[in-house]
């Protein structure tokens, strides 16, 4: 019971420091924003806290299965805080600073060809952005796209290397996906892996998609210019992270649908097993 509520209270502070990390290195941030996020990250604080220090979640997935949520979270941390070094760079310059642009231009650079993800990024903005507004988006695109892959990559090298989930322990399918009912009818088999699929897809085609909602939106409201810093941050972390969070999501239900089948096929095998040794020990041309 302490671990556990100790373990959330970290998880609330954790998440509290991620939302306020923009607001705590950015220079310039006005009282009137620091109030909002202020509030922001006392509410995602508190609803970590809730799930985490509760005996049963109720958002929250794969809380029992390690490093799941770790590597999202870590790799959406580590997401804002180069992005906010980035637009730190413009007003405060410093080694560090200009070290994270420079990888952000390099890489910004080598994923910006056409139709590629950064790419529909730049087209999405407006026609009138400076040419240095849609150097600073190339290379937030750029870091935040590889970051995300990075993580995917982990955590495909995770699930192969370490026996994820069942390492930490027995899987719990309710405790795990609190929103996946096994019992809302079909074969909880062929619904695993039919959501697995569809989280696979929607996760690849996210990040062509919103650049291209965004463009269509901007027939009718103003267009998205990402000039402010957090604005910036917040958009390109959730660009690159939701696709990522999707994939991951799919692979890992893709992952307990390929257990639950095996372990249905060793079940069916004793069983036959067992009937075949039943037959043979009452077989009277045994004797």
């Amino acid at each position: 019971m302490i671990t556990r509520i100790t373990g959330a209270l970290v998880r609330a502070g954790l998440v509290a420091l991620l939302i306020a990390t923009p607001s705590l290195l950015l220079p310039g941030i006005g009282p009137d924003a620091a109030q909002i996020t202020a509030m922001l990250a006392l509410f995602a604080a508190g609803l970590t806290l809730f799930e985490y220090a509760s005996n049963y979640p109720s958002l929250v997935e794969f809380r029992d299965a390690p490093p799941f949520n770790r590597l999202r979270f870590g790799s959406l941390f580590i997401t804002v805080f180069l992005l906010t070094m980035l637009c730190r760079g413009l007003t405060d310059v410093s080694g560090a600073t200009m070290a994270i642009g420079e990888i952000g231009r390099i890489l910004g650079q080598a994923i910006d060809f056409p139709y590629s993800p950064v790419r529909l990024v730049l087209l999405a903005l407006p026609s009138a952005a400076s040419e240095q507004h849609v150097e600073l988006v190339r290379s937030a695109a750029g870091i935040a796209y590889l970051t995300s892959l990075l993580s995917l990559c982990f955590f495909v090298i995770g699930i192969r290397a370490g026996r994820w989930p069942v390492r930490s322990g027995a899987f719990n399918v309710w405790v795990n996906l609190p929103t996946f009912d096994p019992t809302a009818g079909g074969d909880v088999v062929d619904r695993l892996n039919r959501d697995a699929r569809l989280n696979i897809i929607l996760g690849f085609l996210l990040p062509f998609i919103a650049p291209a909602v965004a463009k269509a939106a901007a027939v009718v409201f103003s267009p998205l210019a990402l000039e402010a810093p957090q604005t910036l941050i917040w958009t390109m972390a959730a660009w690159a992270f939701l696709p990522s969070s999707l994939f991951m999501r799919g692979i890992a239900m893709s992952r307990i649908a390929s257990m639950i089948e095996s372990k249905r096929q060793r079940a069916s095998e004793a069983r036959d097993a067992e009937a075949e040794g039943h037959l043979v020990g009452h077989d009277p041309l045994a004797a």
